[in-house]
């Protein structure tokens, strides 16, 4: 780590260099973004998660140039062509792309052009006519023909070959076009001849045109998409005239005949290798940025769902609807655990689905109903509204998105072996309800379907934000170490798929656990492991109540000198306001202890393992509303925000296909992010605006409704 890497992570995220060397430091030691965020307040000066991963980001991306680096002066010092002043400038360099440019020289190549002109002995003729200070080249050039060379003509073509190659490979010469490009690049489509009818989904990119720089992300993704699919062409490309005139502007000098051939050779160079690299460049860069636009957009939506509001622990009843094969119905009891499950058939045989399901209520205590919102969801929900109940439970639409991926998935046969996938699709839709982020978190991300275009983005970087994002919520809320799964428990800071396992493994051979310091006895939990998890983790049962709170392990020395300064317990302190304000916290400033952790120890004693969720409200669809057919034109209606994208969100008004309401439709000022004025699982009043029951779409507005 030096100077100038803290200089450039410094400059690209806009905090202080020590900021930056501090974190790199911990994370290097080990330290998780969580528990750096949260208990290292001191070392990063109150850095959030995003600031860390976006600092790990670019620290990873310039140790990658390190080694690139590595690699390139090895490789030019086996061919003996390395000088002072290059290797000065590669180890300056600290993109990867400025590394490929002064590399390009170098590289291996496969004959080319410029090569064979080499080997025909037509290198001395290229320079004499490249420095453009001879207008008797020509006559010069009759001196060059050999046995493979036969004419001028031929020596001339040959030495613009070589002109050509040392024109592409120059480092100032690509950074002009790379800037043209910048500045005018178009991105074109074009239908290709005979797949009109195929792909008439992408009908508006068949004679399509825009600058590069304006196009916005799920655009340029769906145009790649229709090139993936054998549809479209594409190119991007500024003017010519404006990139060739860059070139010229470099190596144009001294007399006009030779600077006609110097011509020649930047119209051949641009045309044939440069204006192909750097095209392939901008397409990498500009998919990149598409990309990041839209995993943005998917962890945003991913946090808000996984953060969404639990009913908390409620006996519950939960229904997956179904027409023919009937609607599968489980009872489960407060902590999420199946006690019953059958199916009924409120369609065919109504009373005796009617009994069904009030014995179930009855004999379970049942205090909540969750029903799937999926195919039947609004008559089953109409049907369980119609029964008396001798204590009236909490009726609530549940999302069934990635549920049945969920049923089928290895996780759900290893809890539940002797079950199918219907009755295992009905636990996940009542254990949604009591606790989203438990049991989102089984489920791949890329099935809860929040996203945009999630196929088409870079998988690997997919994966790792989504994970963050899942890593985070999880550490945000906290888990209960003895009721937490194994699948939940992977995502706490510092532990993964193995020690959450030995966890698991532990608690049902030694029970539950008493306390944070017996989690030191997990087989394979070392101290760093300890360290990063211990805070995340809540011990209800424990007799310290810290070990129910964010407090950490490792302050609870300076808590209890609180309590004994003001000469009361731990619990008095936590649950006393009054002893809270006595306290000095200058006074507890220690060299592991800042300011910083006092005021969250502070905060934490004021509300020891408080949930950071909102609390769940209930939600009704218009009764009147059921299939796209009751929509008309200028109607209002509620409905829930299902997912957010860059052009707008989609709302679930009750007839099982959701309306897009379009960004310039959210509010009546300008929106620039959907997010600003919507978030997930947003109850929103809105007016429908079109219906196109062939097409399924529905148009809606959030303007003045």
């Amino acid at each position: 780590m030096n100077t100038t890497q803290i200089g450039i992570i410094t400059n690209a995220i806009g905090v202080r260099a020590n900021q930056v060397q501090n974190t790199i430091k911990l994370l290097e030691e080990g330290g998780t973004v969580p528990f750096i965020a949260r208990y290292r307040k001191e070392a990063t000066g109150s850095l959030d998660e995003v600031q860390i991963l976006d600092i790990k980001d670019l620290w990873n991306k310039l140790k990658e140039a390190d080694k690139r680096r590595d690699t390139i002066i090895k490789a030019i010092e086996e061919q003996g062509k390395m000088t002072p002043e290059l290797l000065n400038k590669l180890n300056n360099a600290y993109q990867l792309q400025e590394l490929e440019d002064l590399y390009l020289p170098y590289k291996q190549k496969r004959k080319t052009r410029a090569s064979i002109a080499i080997e025909k002995g037509l290198e001395p003729l290229a320079k004499l006519i490249f420095e453009q200070k001879d207008n008797n080249f020509l006559q010069k050039a009759g001196n060059y023909l050999n046995d493979k060379v036969a004419s001028v003509d031929e020596a001339l073509q040959g030495a613009r070959d070589i002109m050509a190659e040392w024109i592409n490979e120059n480092v100032d010469a690509r950074n002009a076009v790379r800037k043209v490009f910048e500045r005018e690049a178009y991105i074109s489509s074009k239908v290709k001849k005979g797949k009109e009818e195929e792909g008439v989904k992408y009908k508006d990119y068949y004679d399509f045109s825009e600058p590069l720089k304006k196009v916005p992300s799920h655009r340029l993704l769906a145009i790649r998409r229709g090139e993936e699919e054998g549809i479209l062409s594409v190119s991007i490309s500024p003017d010519e005239d404006n990139a060739l005139g860059a070139l010229d502007r470099i190596f144009l000098r001294g007399m006009s005949e030779p600077k006609k051939q110097v011509e020649d050779a930047i119209t051949d160079s641009y045309k044939r290798l440069m204006k192909p690299s750097i095209e392939n460049e901008f397409s990498n860069l500009s998919k990149e940025k598409a990309d990041g636009e839209a995993i943005r957009i998917f962890a945003q939506n991913l946090r808000q769902l996984l953060l969404a509001s639990p009913l908390g622990q409620k006996r519950t009843l939960a229904i997956d609807p179904g027409y023919r094969t009937g609607c599968k119905v489980v009872a489960l009891d407060a902590q999420g655990n199946l006690v019953a499950d059958t199916v009924i058939y409120p369609f065919d045989k109504t009373m005796e689905a009617q009994h069904t399901v009030l014995s179930l209520v009855e004999k379970h205590k049942i205090e909540a109903i969750a029903i799937g919102n999926g195919t039947a969801g609004r008559e089953t929900e109409a049907f369980v509204k119609k029964l008396t109940f001798s204590t009236q439970p909490q009726i609530f639409m549940v999302s069934e998105q990635g549920a049945s991926i969920y049923s089928a998935s290895e996780v759900a046969r290893e809890e539940f072996p002797d079950k199918d996938v219907t009755v295992r699709g009905a636990i996940s839709i009542g254990r949604r309800l009591l606790d989203p982020l438990a049991e989102l978190v089984k489920i791949d991300p890329k099935s809860i379907g929040v996203g945009q275009y999630q196929h088409d983005v870079d998988q690997p970087l997919l994966k790792n934000s989504l994970d963050s994002v899942v890593e985070s919520c999880v550490n945000t809320v906290g888990v209960n170490i003895n009721t937490a799964s194994k699948h939940l428990l992977s995502y706490v800071a510092g532990l993964g798929p193995s020690l959450a396992a030995n966890i698991v493994k532990f608690r049902k051979e030694n029970g539950d656990f008493k306390s944070r310091a017996q989690i030191k006895k997990v087989p394979r939990l070392g101290d760093k492991a300890f360290e990063q998890c211990a805070g995340f983790l809540r011990i209800p049962q424990s007799d310290n109540p810290l070990d129910n709170s964010a407090v950490h392990p490792e302050s609870y020395q300076v808590v209890e000198r609180m309590a004994k300064d003001l000469k009361c317990t731990v619990k008095d302190l936590m649950t006393s306001a009054e002893l809270r304000k006595k306290l000095n916290l200058q006074q507890y400033i220690g060299e592991s202890t800042g300011l910083l952790t006092l005021q969250d120890i502070l905060k934490e004693l004021e509300k020891p393992s408080r949930d950071p969720r909102e609390q769940l409200t209930a939600f009704e669809f218009d009764a009147n509303v059921k299939t796209i057919e009751d929509l008309y034109e200028g109607m209002v209606l509620p409905g829930i925000v299902t997912n957010i994208t860059a052009f707008g969100c989609f709302v679930d008004v009750g007839v099982k296909q959701d309306g897009l309401v379009h960004i310039s439709q959210l509010a009546n000022q300008y929106v620039s992010d959907p997010n600003q004025v919507v978030k997930l699982q947003q109850q929103v009043q809105v007016r429908v605006v079109e219906v196109d029951i062939a097409r399924k779409r529905i148009a809606l507005s959030m303007k003045a409704v």
